[in-house]
């Protein structure tokens, strides 16, 4: 049994409220798809979390944490990723723990290959940048395209909309498949949600268990309250941040 988690986002409260449950599950093998870092108040130590992971994709965020490129990010995420930069990167020639960190991030593939099963961040045309999100499903060409470059089932995150995009060209939710999805001939791509903003009207963590037959969504509640607490009092950081975690959005 394998746990895959997603866009973290630097909310440790999710984060460590969803290590719980795995770990109650005695699940030992977990897969993280990206976004470490971005938007939220705990880079650090969600960093720190992720040490053991089998393995630990590229998103965007960290991405952009690493190399300032944020051209493709609104006001309020490129000030969150300046942010992130500036915290894990004063004084990190003195600092072997900042350094350490540095090297995480900087370590972090885009795309890992296991044959029948792909795990990225985005989508297999672009691993860090592409959302691929329910209203695609009347886009033909970008489904085929992104379908044709995988075999079996790819996993990502980056949208934050847990679900199933099928082959034949259907979306479903968690909610249509009573949040477990049988693994068939046909491929799938399979988005696992998020631990640290989800944005599906629910704000309670969300990750997936996979035994590679079968895909379960777990919805896991953590301190909110204290999430948007810190936000609110951390400088360089939009109020907003915090407040889209109450409803999920």
């Amino acid at each position: 049994m394998k746990a895959i988690i997603s866009d973290l986002h630097s909310n440790i409260e999710a984060l460590d409220a969803v290590l719980e449950d795995i770990a109650k599950r005695n699940i030992k093998e977990i897969l993280c798809l990206g976004d470490i870092v971005g938007y939220g108040p705990s880079p650090e130590v969600c960093i720190d979390r992720l040490k053991e992971v089998r393995i630990a994709l590229l998103g965007n965020h960290d991405e952009a944490v690493l190399t300032s490129d944020t051209t493709d990010f609104n006001a309020r995420a490129r000030r969150a990723v300046e942010w992130t930069r500036k915290r894990l990167n004063d004084g990190i020639q003195g600092d072997p723990k900042k350094m350490e960190r540095w090297n995480f991030l900087e370590r972090l593939t885009p795309v890992v290959d296991e044959g029948k099963f792909l795990f990225i961040h985005g989508s297999p045309r672009s691993p860090t940048k592409e959302y691929v999100i329910p209203r695609d499903i009347r886009n033909r060409s970008k489904m085929q395209d992104i379908f044709r470059r995988f075999e079996g089932v790819c996993f990502g995150g980056h949208s934050h909309l847990p679900g199933v995009f099928t082959e034949d060209g259907q979306f479903l939710s968690p909610q249509d498949l009573c949040n477990v999805y049988l693994i068939e001939a046909q491929k799938a791509f399979v988005n696992v949600g998020s631990v640290g903003q989800p944005r599906d009207g629910n704000p309670e963590a969300c990750y997936v268990t996979f035994d590679d037959e079968t895909v379960v969504w777990r919805r896991i509640p953590y301190d909110v309250q204290a999430t948007r607490r810190k936000i609110h009092e951390t400088e360089g950081l939009d109020d907003s941040l915090g407040d889209r975690l109450l409803v999920g959005k």
